[in-house]
């Protein structure tokens, strides 16, 4: 028997919202006896500028968790938990690897209760740290969203989180479309099965428009030196100051030092539905090459474990983890379009969802090469200057890139998430347009548009040419991308 097709209420997911909140989340907790954790919130960019977060927090009180009732009132308090660690931690110029127990004690509570682990997650600064400016438009409009916290107060980091706010209520549509899909195909109604990919198709286009607004008003040197900073986590973080990761203080004065990925897009549950439905398998890349080499030779998908993206399913709430799973069990779309791959149209509306979310994935590296990969060659020759700006240069996760290069110059530049993913991105992009059907269809979505002389006079000396790199022609113009480049805060 085959399995039963996933119900999204069974999950707390809403058909109109997604994986955002059918209830728009808290703007503040009911109970007055957590005002001190709704002040500090309020404050933040104040206490962070005057250096005064630290010396508030480690005079705070340890306040239960037995006031919180509705779980609308859990997310709030883990989202304004996580603001202030991460504050707490990268707020200094150097960043503090022990989190006292009025944060941490809380904050392990909360997020067990909500599955998710005690670090500012996706969840944490952009599911739940939003709300509409009008309550009769959707939340899918990005000129009627406002954040509920941020580090820094600036549009910049507003913009940042509520464009993939936007994105997800956006595709939410997308997944009582799908789980029809899978239904039409088990009951081979082919009609109904092309009907829903090209609307998929259609909607992925639509998302990839709202990706590239990020440029509107999120400007590049405000979110590398002063935004992603602080959406770091404590894992492969050494260079960053974290050569150990965070103790979480407990009072038992026997605690441990924990490892956790920052901010990452590949906790959204959306996009990887979005693989799961289409059935595109990406495999380990950048610092787990050789296990993935390992393992493709044996023609099979990697273990769990050495999968970032699966990894990334453990920084999503419990019950959206467990709707992947599940759905996983019953996608059927890929292979019953091979059955049908006879069927013309049938084989173009899957092809087109391919090339659209190709086509996101596409998006996303050009802003990541004007967001990153810009800003750090621009890192690096602040670090090579011997002004007073560079000498006193806090120690984080955009000072690391400089560091590195004077130590090595070619260690790899940390996302936020703690791994170097300009090749995972590019690789999961690529993964995304092998899988077309008709064969001109794979050619078109795989062909590189990267022309590469041979050490001519146009060109200059051999040495100066970069092999490995893409030329992608994106916001801002054309840049050159290398593996030697981290991604975005998203990835």
């Amino acid at each position: 028997m085959l399995p039963p097709i996933p119900v999204l209420r069974d999950y707390g997911i809403s058909p109109e919202y997604g994986f955002l909140p059918a209830q728009l989340p808290l703007e503040r907790l009911p109970d007055p006896y957590y005002n001190k954790w709704e002040a500090i919130v309020a404050n933040l960019q104040g206490l962070i500028l005057s250096k005064r977060l630290r010396g508030v927090v480690d005079r705070l009180p340890v306040l239960s968790t037995a006031g919180l009732e509705h779980d609308s009132e859990w997310r709030r308090a883990y989202s304004l938990l996580c603001f202030m660690a991460h504050g707490y931690i990268w707020g200094g110029n150097i960043p503090a690897e022990r989190l006292p127990p009025p944060i941490s004690i809380p904050l392990l509570h909360i997020s067990a209760y909500l599955e998710v682990p005690p670090v500012a997650t996706y969840a944490a600064v952009c599911l739940w740290n939003f709300k509409p400016l009008f309550a009769d438009e959707h939340v899918d409009n990005l000129e009627n969203l406002a954040t509920l916290a941020t580090f820094t107060g600036s549009i910049d980091e507003s913009w940042f989180y509520l464009v993939s706010v936007a994105i997800e209520a956006r595709g939410a549509p997308i997944l009582p479309l799908m789980l029809a899909a899978i239904q039409a195909a088990r009951i081979d109604d082919i009609d109904t099965v092309t009907a829903c990919l090209s609307t998929f198709a259609e909607r992925l286009d639509d998302l990839g428009t709202l990706l590239q607004r990020m440029h509107e008003s999120c400007d590049p040197h405000a979110f590398y030196y002063h935004i992603r900073p602080f959406l770091a986590g404590s894992k492969n973080m050494e260079d960053a100051g974290l050569p150990n990761g965070v103790i979480y203080e407990d009072g038992t004065g026997t605690e441990k030092y924990r490892q956790y990925s920052g901010g990452s897009n590949t906790q959204s549950s959306l996009i990887q539905f979005f693989d799961i439905i289409l059935g595109i398998e990406h495999f380990p890349t950048g610092e787990k090459r050789e296990i993935a080499s390992e393992t493709e030779q044996q023609g099979r998908a990697p273990p769990a474990k050495h999968n970032f993206l699966l990894e990334m399913r453990k920084y999503m709430p419990g019950a959206h983890r467990r709707f992947l799973e599940d759905t996983a069990l019953v996608a059927n779309i890929r292979d019953y379009v091979e059955v049908h791959r006879a069927n013309k149209e049938l084989t173009v509306a899957y092809d087109a969802c391919l090339a659209m979310l190709r086509a996101f994935r596409d998006k996303h590296i050009n802003i990541v090469s004007r967001y990153i990969i810009v800003k750090s060659r621009e890192s690096k020759s602040l670090a090579r200057s011997t002004s007073p700006a560079a000498a006193h240069r806090k120690v984080d996760i955009a000072s690391a890139s400089a560091m590195q290069n004077n130590a090595s110059g070619k260690k790899k530049l940390r996302g936020t998430g703690g791994t170097a993913l300009i090749s995972f991105l590019k690789q999961a992009r690529d993964e995304t347009g092998e899988l077309a059907i008709d064969s001109w269809a794979r050619r078109v979505m795989n062909r590189d548009f990267n022309t590469k002389g041979h050490g001519d006079f146009f060109l200059g000396k051999l040495e100066e040419q970069q092999p490995t790199g893409l030329d992608r022609c994106g916001l801002a113009g054309t840049w050159t991308m290398d593996d030697n480049a981290g991604g975005l805060c998203h990835y």
